[in-house]
């Protein structure tokens, strides 16, 4: 065992017998521990997972995933198709509702797919093949289309980062870059706005205009239950501190316990260890494509090089047996599109002085390198400290700016140069659907400034994300991911970094805890 993670063990071991602080309010209070602050409210301005939570809370969306991955209508009653499916029609639920207890209404729909498309990937393919979408009817929203575009439902049920939430007309009328920061959605819970506290809490209540579907619940379909009145996320930075309310019942659910903490927290016959996210988290480290030398593909690449993934994955989760793995390139393990094409600047043996040669030849004149690290998400930590090891041992110009991760994803916004305030690199991790294929990849992509913080543009990129859609077949499909992978890694669009499994760990008098990712319908107490 390292030093630092014997240290973080001894510490929280000390913390685990500290007396408890406080006792959760009553049983119809949930009490959650998020792995972050939730610094973003908008679920279209951030791909941040934090942010994602608490969109799944608050907004419903047309279309939802069950956990064998079928899409299904959410608060679609359904649709037809027409014109051999250039003619969409999808009818709205009866009754749906928003938060202030306007109907919505199809134009509501519209405007919020309008915006959700000017950030997603999946839904700037969709809108890229349409002529028009139109609301002939209150219930009724139509999209004409150029061609075909049978995913149609799917990109509108996406559980993945950008979430295609339904927000009211006058917010979603705002542009994709400006932020909504009134939380009114349709979902099963409401925003409580007047009760956050930045850094230390949010709040929601159970909305009692909210209906429900039928269906029994599944991942993101079927019936959202409320069984809590309210939901308290109270952000706790030091991982004792969390560990230790949740030994105390002082917290319900701890959403990202510590992989050191886990053998202590299995200790306690209170408290169920799981992972929900079955498709696991994947490590990037991002580059930011507008400054210089990450402008330089040569540069890019070579530092890809450089990075053992084995390395990235022990400093994640250690020796936890069967929770990594390595060898992994742009796309999920185990999906029709991953793949080896191009993998070898990935799994071929590890050679800094090559790498050294390498950034040389690539015209590097020491420019400053600024790595912002989520000091506070022990996995972004940790592999942000592995890059700047790395970084360190090829005689690069580090700047490791050490901070929380709500302001990492507020500063990594920015797109100016390093000397004003910009970045360089930046550490994160996206679930396993986010990166099943191109329609969900939003990092590996090659539309510039319309992209995600990274920026790369690369029209070869542009014109395969482009050719997968209206690819044949799934073999086609396969063919044109692997080309996309091969060109992603040849110009060093980031560096993948490994696949993780994360545990939750919640009290064991919770039960209906649903698969795929953290949500609160369907939780109640025994």
């Amino acid at each position: 065992m390292s030093l630092r993670r014997r240290t973080l063990m001894q510490a929280a071991a000390a913390t685990l017998a500290a007396p408890s602080i406080s006792r959760a309010q009553s049983g119809s209070t949930l009490k959650f521990v998020p792995y972050a602050d939730l610094a973003v409210l908008d679920p279209i301005l951030t791909t941040n997972y934090v942010t994602r939570v608490h969109a799944t809370a608050v907004f419903d969306t047309l279309y939802g995933l069950d956990e064998k991955l079928t899409t299904r209508p959410q608060m679609a009653q359904g649709h037809v198709t027409e014109d051999e499916g250039k003619t969409w029609k999808i009818t709205l639920r009866e009754g749906l509702k928003f938060h202030d207890g306007a109907p919505v209404l199809a134009r509501d729909v519209v405007a919020s797919l309008i915006r959700w498309s000017k950030r997603d990937a999946f839904g700037g393919a969709l809108f890229a093949a349409t002529d028009e979408i139109s609301a002939p009817s209150d219930r009724v929203i139509q999209f004409r289309l150029k061609r075909a575009f049978p995913m149609l439902p799917e990109a509108l049920g996406k559980p993945t980062s950008y979430y295609p939430a339904i927000m009211p007309e006058r917010l979603a009328s705002l542009p994709a870059t400006t932020q909504v920061k009134e939380m009114i959605g349709s979902g099963a819970y409401r925003f409580i706005a007047e009760e956050r506290v930045p850094g230390a809490l949010a709040v929601y209540r159970k909305f009692e205009g909210y209906v429900p579907r039928p269906e029994p619940a599944s991942f993101t379909t079927g019936g959202k239950i409320a069984h809590f009145d309210r939901i308290e996320w109270r952000t706790i930075a030091d991982a004792g501190t969390a560990a230790a309310a949740l030994q105390a019942g002082e917290v319900d659910w701890w959403e990202q316990p510590n992989i050191d903490l886990l053998p202590l927290l299995r200790k306690s016959g209170k408290i169920k260890i799981e992972v929900i996210e079955t498709a696991g988290l994947i490590g990037q480290i991002r580059f930011n494509h507008l400054v210089a030398p990450f402008d330089n593909p040569a540069f890019c690449r070579a530092l890809l090089g450089a990075v053992d993934q084995r390395e990235m994955m022990t400093a994640v989760a250690g020796n936890e047996p069967g929770i990594w793995r390595d060898r992994v390139g742009i796309y999920t393990p185990g999906t029709p599109s991953a793949s080896e094409a191009g993998m070898e600047i990935l799994t071929s043996k590890r050679d800094l002085a090559a790498v050294k040669k390498q950034i040389e030849a690539s015209g590097y004149k020491g420019e400053k390198i600024v790595l912002l690290a989520g000091t506070d998400v022990p996995r972004i930590s940790a592999i942000c400290q592995v890059m700047a090891d790395v970084c360190q041992k090829l005689g690069l110009n580090l700047d490791y700016v050490a901070t929380d991760w709500g302001t990492v994803i507020q500063r990594i916004l920015s797109q100016k140069p390093v000397a004003e305030g910009g970045w360089s690199m930046h550490g994160i991790f996206s679930g396993g659907l986010d990166l099943a294929s191109p329609a969900y990849h939003l990092a590996a992509r090659g539309n510039g400034k319309a992209g995600v913080p990274s920026w790369l543009t690369d029209p070869k990129l542009e014109e395969l994300h482009d050719a997968w859609f209206v690819a044949p077949d799934s073999a086609a499909q396969a063919k044109i991911a692997a080309q996309m992978q091969e060109e992603a890694l040849a110009v060093g669009a980031y560096v993948p970094c490994g696949l993780y499994y994360q545990p939750t760990a919640y009290r064991s008098d919770l039960s209906g805890m649903l698969k795929g990712l953290p949500q609160f319908t369907g939780l109640r107490r025994a």
